[in-house]
């Protein structure tokens, strides 16, 4: 039995209380005064019937629609859930620059289905908690003098990801190792799968047991059961690095001969594990601090390398199939790389060298702009009630903004749906964009707000680099019957349905083609 079925089901079981409960409901909205934002016929219990026909996992089609009915904020209600979007991007930063606090706040995503609490930076509600963890990864894991100490462990990934792109198999021989070294491959795989199992989780089934919670938990119990295995896949993996981890903070003198003889690879002396071995966690229960748990780290170790990768992927993914189906643009980038390390006869384009190339920062604005990764934000929830574009935004609803769309807008954007890495240049309409939507919104990759990315200047930073270095090293082309699809799909990010595919030719000590990828 599939969503829309269930939904018929538990329609004509409650169709005979829905006038009288309408009614009770309308006179209540009466009393409060409250204007909420419109949207679609509701009925209790099941929210909106348009759920019968539509899939919550392509709701943009729907919210385009709506917006263009109802106007730039509309409700929905999904069961019991009062959601509201907001497609416009003024008020976007009124509600999530301006009102602060009060839309800071995260619903609960996985404490009632599958009993975990929700301590991560993502999930955790707006609060001390929160703070403490966002605090600990700032300033401990991404602050640029964090950020350099990894530098060796990027050009060390960048050499694996070239030589796998040149002879199709990685010739490179990484060491295993379990005390924050590097991984073999196929613990890397298993790591990676684990990851994939619990995302498709997060991405397909949550809105499913917002219907009728009770008896979907039920129905769809196995769907259930693969949030927990996928769980307990993540913390059989990581647990035993945390412990290693933390077997080597016991030993420093030893450790740091380990990271000594290893610096010239790679650097082990600091990981993002380490910082939360440290932390201690307010208790509300008793006043006293607590440590966190290895479920917890392993959690937040997940959210890590999610965060940390997913969205990052993702964005190079879209913006090399762009610099493919645009060669004159790749030819352009190629020729400021090429003029900017001219002089230079090293390896790798380094970071350094990025931060003097103003179209290849032109180009990773451009593929954020027209290819965000996430379509739509992390979900908010109100703290309590807050106006929003003259409506009432009632403590308790969960608010989502239409992220593509704002970046999209023909009113703000010229040719939006094209793909003009121009425009991000001195003279241009996107000339000194405010990425991080504190002065205003007119694209938000990263979220805006207290709830910004935390990582936003390391996921650049990885873009650039990745971009420059895979342009220098090779030149990028259609495979001729594989052109570049620019159709998304939605997994947990939003991605290409047609993975790309390119011929790659060496650009740099190379005789012969790389075979197509």
């Amino acid at each position: 039995m599939d969503t829309q079925q269930l939904l018929l089901l538990a329609a004509l079981l409650v169709l005979p209380l829905t006038a009288l409960l309408l009614a009770r409901r309308h006179g209540r909205g009466k009393k409060t005064g409250a204007r909420l934002p419109p949207g679609p016929p509701s009925v209790p219990v099941l929210g909106n019937l348009l759920w019968l026909t539509h899939s919550s996992s392509d709701i943009e089609p729907l919210l385009r629609r709506l917006v263009e009915k109802y106007g730039p904020v509309v409700s929905l209600r999904m069961g019991s859930r009062l959601l509201i979007f907001v497609a416009d991007r003024r008020l976007a930063h009124a509600a999530l620059v301006g009102s602060g606090a009060a839309l800071a706040d995260r619903p609960s995503l996985t404490r009632g289905l599958l009993g975990e609490n929700d301590n991560t930076i993502s999930r955790s509600s707006y609060g001390p908690t929160w703070r403490l963890l966002r605090r600990n990864m700032v300033a401990e894991t991404l602050h640029p003098s964090r950020v350099r100490l990894f530098s060796p462990a990027r050009a060390w990934v960048r050499r694996v990801l070239v030589d796998k792109l040149r002879e199709q198999a990685g010739d490179a021989e990484p060491r295993a190792g379990g005390d924050g070294g590097r991984l073999d491959e196929p613990a890397v795989r298993a790591i990676a799968a684990a990851q994939r199992d619990w995302l498709a989780f997060v991405a397909k089934n949550p809105s499913v047991f917002a219907f009728l919670p009770a008896l979907t938990r039920r129905v769809f119990r196995r769907r259930l059961q693969a949030g927990l295995d996928a769980r307990r896949r993540q913390k059989e993996l990581f647990v035993p690095l945390i412990n290693a981890r933390r077997d080597r903070k016991k030993q420093p003198n030893e450790a740091a001969a380990a990271a000594a003889a290893t610096k010239k690879d790679t650097t082990f002396e600091h990981a993002y594990v380490d910082t939360l071995l440290d932390l201690r966690l307010p208790n509300e229960e008793d006043g006293h601090d607590r440590a966190l748990t290895d479920d917890e780290m392993a959690n937040l170790c997940s959210e890590f390398l999610t965060a940390g990768t997913d969205t990052t992927s993702t964005a190079l993914q879209w913006i090399m199939a762009e610099l493919v189906k645009n060669p004159s643009i790749q030819a352009k980038l190629h020729a400021e790389i090429e003029s900017t390390c001219n002089t230079n006869q090293d390896e790798e384009v380094s970071e350094e060298d990025t931060h003097a190339m103003p179209y290849l920062k032109a180009v990773v604005l451009e593929g954020l702009r027209r290819h965000p990764p996430a379509h739509f934000v992390l979900t908010h929830k109100a703290a309590e009630d807050v106006e929003v574009g003259g409506y009432t935004i009632p403590k308790g609803a969960a608010v989502n903004f239409t992220v593509a769309e704002m970046g999209w807008d023909a009113r703000e954007w010229d040719r939006p749906m094209e793909f003009v890495p121009e425009r991000f240049l001195p003279g241009g309409e996107g000339d000194g964009v405010d990425v991080t939507g504190s002065r205003e919104i007119r694209m938000m990759p990263f979220g805006a707000g207290r709830r910004i990315c935390a990582g936003l200047g390391v996921a650049m930073l990885h873009l650039e680099y990745f971009v420059a270095n895979l342009v220098r090293e090779f030149e990028w082309k259609e495979v001729p019957g594989h052109e570049v699809d620019l159709t998304e799909t939605q997994e947990f990010t939003t991605v290409m349905k047609k993975p790309l595919r390119a011929s790659l030719v060496p650009r740099r000590n190379q005789s012969t083609p790389t075979p197509h990828y």
